[in-house]
């Protein structure tokens, strides 16, 4: 876990919740002394029809290409 300082987080507070909202942890310290914590919240789940209008918006993948792309960078025998 990281630790940033009251001052980093009043001087630099959007770059610190970036960190955050990214989902890192981060404790926040007072002259070295832990005081308090920063965590994201838990993301809220999406809808089944959420779900399905995202999944129209995806880009086609031809399974051949893909497949054939893999072999290239793996061992076909593992």
């Amino acid at each position: 876990m990281s630790a940033v300082s009251i001052r980093e987080l009043r001087n630099h507070g959007g770059a610190v919740l970036a960190r955050v909202s990214r989902g890192e942890v981060l404790t926040v310290t007072n002259d070295g002394a832990e005081v308090a914590e920063l965590r994201p919240l838990p993301r809220r789940a999406l809808s089944t029809m959420q779900l399905i209008q995202h999944r129209h918006t995806l880009p086609h993948v031809d399974v051949a290409s893909l497949r054939a792309d893999i072999d290239e960078v793996l061992d076909p025998s593992l």
